[in-house]
């Protein structure tokens, strides 16, 4: 689960300006290789001993319902042969209904959920499959430029047979507005890359008057990635 071949126009630019914090910490130099040891790869794969009771289910760790759209979320992690990239920690976390973090540093002006803490974690089956319940987010403002607002999303961190590799990306919902407003998803090049970070409504997976269902593949590597680093 590393960058060692990279698709032109798949990967957001280090440095992106209308993306303003990236102009600081953006690295303005080459990157170099670093010839560093061989990782260890021995009694490191994560176990199901590392999950808690319901690390899957973001809605059910409060006293009592959160608010919003309870929905389901379920895809598969593929490498880039199209293989499944089995018993691998995925972890999520994401703002609640009102678009508001469970954060110190979130204090824009909208309410916290007691009941909806927005922290998740899983692992991948023999399929690569994972799954998840959750409430759809809402949107925020996040201050870099008159009239920011992110679209609704569902971070994503995703560890490969050592916890050092580890690739983080974004999850967003079909037809959001703030698509064409928002430099973070803009940073990627290619516009059927950006499509990748857009998940697809699955009845299959909707779960009868309870819940609506999500579908969002992830692809590690190659030609058809999904975009990482945002």
């Amino acid at each position: 689960m590393k960058f060692d071949i990279v698709e032109p126009g798949i990967y957001p630019e280090l440095i992106y300006p209308a993306y303003k914090s990236t102009v600081k910490r953006g690295p303005s130099q080459p990157m170099l290789r670093i010839q560093a040891p061989l990782p260890v790869t021995e009694n490191i794969t994560a176990a199901p001993r590392i999950l808690l009771p319901n690390d899957a289910d973001l809605t059910v760790h409060g006293d009592g319902e959160p608010l919003g759209e309870k929905i389901v979320v379920t895809g598969r992690v593929f490498d880039e042969d199209g293989k499944p990239v089995r018993n691998s920690l995925v972890e999520v976390w994401q703002a609640n209904s009102a678009g508001r973090y469970w954060h110190k540093k979130d204090q824009h002006a909208a309410p916290l959920d007691p009941n909806f803490f927005g922290v998740g974690k899983m692992l991948t089956d023999d399929e690569g499959r994972y799954r998840f319940v959750t409430i759809k987010p809402g949107p925020y403002p996040w201050g870099n430029h008159d009239k920011a607002w992110r679209p609704a999303h569902i971070h994503f961190s995703l560890f490969g047979n050592v916890y050092a590799q580890r690739l983080v990306t974004q999850m967003y919902f079909p037809s959001d507005p703030l698509f064409d407003y928002d430099p973070i998803f803009q940073s990627v090049p290619d516009e059927g890359a950006r499509q990748r970070l857009v998940s697809r409504f699955s009845l299959e997976h909707t779960v009868g008057a309870e819940m609506l269902g999500y579908e969002f593949d992830i692809v590690l590597r190659g030609r058809n990635a999904t975009p990482m680093g945002l």
